[in-house]
């Protein structure tokens, strides 16, 4: 009997990947592992394939995030080797598009840093007019960030005109600052949140490393799946 077709327990699939013994009877359920054969009297029973296709699938949760993986797997284990394959270049075109975005942050935040984080003084309170004028942008400009969530400024009671306090000017700023460097309306609606929450220039940079090493970590989570997979998709063809 070879290494590969060893029988294992359930328990023992679990232990060497660190989980529990009914999150591995859900991979097999989800279709993520092959499936198994039992003993006369009912017990699983599982073999090193089943352990690397499971180390595989966690790989690529980390990677692309436990939904995708999943799929990912169950190609693989159809032998569909060009549908894997273009799954996988997606999710690293995705990872590229995610850094080209990072670097244009930070090229950005060099911008950001001339605007006043501590700075906000209740004067600085514009009309939608007052603000568009500042910034060289059209009212309809402001309106548009506003439904995407950008920019969100009150209004008053019994009036549909918006009024932007000190720190809706800031947001504003920034929005603008990260859109003349390219930045994309969907990508500044998931940013915005913590561009709020800066209170130093530094404190956006900070951010940028942060999302950087996110990157870094399911790039490397990919590259470690990529072996697997090639295994997988070999037993599947042939």
């Amino acid at each position: 009997m070879t290494t590969l077709n060893r029988p294992l327990r359930t328990i023992d699939v679990a232990r060497r990947l660190g989980c529990s013994v009914q999150q591995v009877r859900n991979l097999e359920h989800d279709g993520v592992l092959p499936p198994t054969t039992r003993t006369p009297s009912g017990y699983r029973t599982w073999t090193e394939a089943h352990v690397q296709a499971a180390a595989t699938y966690v790989s690529l949760a980390a990677g692309v995030g436990p939904v995708e993986a999943k799929s990912i797997l169950r190609v693989a284990g159809n032998g569909t080797q060009d549908d894997v394959l273009a799954l996988v270049d997606a999710a690293h075109a995705r990872l590229h598009a995610e850094r080209r975005d990072v670097q244009l942050a930070r090229e950005a935040a060099v911008a950001i840093s001339a605007e006043p984080f501590d700075d906000l003084r209740r004067t600085d309170a514009m009309t939608i007019s007052e603000l568009a004028t500042a910034l060289g942008v059209p009212t309809s400009t402001l309106r548009y960030w506003d439904r995407q969530g950008l920019v969100t400024p009150e209004r008053a009671a019994c009036s549909t005109a918006r009024s932007y306090t000190p720190a809706d000017v800031r947001d504003a700023r920034v929005v603008h600052r990260l859109r003349l460097a390219g930045y994309r309306i969907p990508t500044l609606r998931d940013a915005m949140p913590a561009f709020r929450q800066v209170r130093r220039a530094s404190d956006i940079t900070d951010a940028l490393r942060a999302r950087d090493a996110n990157i870094s970590l399911r790039s490397r989570a990919l590259l470690q799946a990529a072996a697997g997979l090639l295994a997988l998709m070999s037993s599947a063809a042939s």
